[in-house]
């Protein structure tokens, strides 16, 4: 597994306004981790679109539109990750990476 792969994740049992089921998530934690730890942080994404919340990116899955959740980021075990979808392309990660450090870094 890989820093910015798309992959199913198992997401339950969850708590309040997490999201439930099976989503695809974005890997966004590094690689030297993802070796290392039995765990992984993720963004889901979702079909349930909100173009104008300033905490999604809209993508392109295929034939489908869909938002990574930048706003849902978590870190889950390892076990829950599925198969592989794709990856996200260098701009699309420039644009998830400098929306993380904007909702989260300094």
């Amino acid at each position: 597994m890989k820093r910015y792969e798309i992959r199913w994740a198992s997401l339950d049992p969850v708590h309040g306004s997490e999201m439930a089921k099976t989503h695809p998530v974005v890997i966004v934690s590094l690689d030297a981790l993802n070796a290392r730890l039995q765990t992984v942080t993720v963004c889901p994404l979702t079909t349930r679109l909100h173009p104008t919340w300033r905490s999604r990116i809209g993508v392109r899955i295929g034939k489908q539109d869909a938002e990574i959740a930048v706003d849902q980021i978590r870190t889950i075990a390892r076990s829950r990750l599925g198969d592989r979808l794709g990856k996200l392309s260098a701009e699309e990660a420039g644009v998830l990476r400098r929306l993380i450090t904007e909702m989260y870094g300094e």
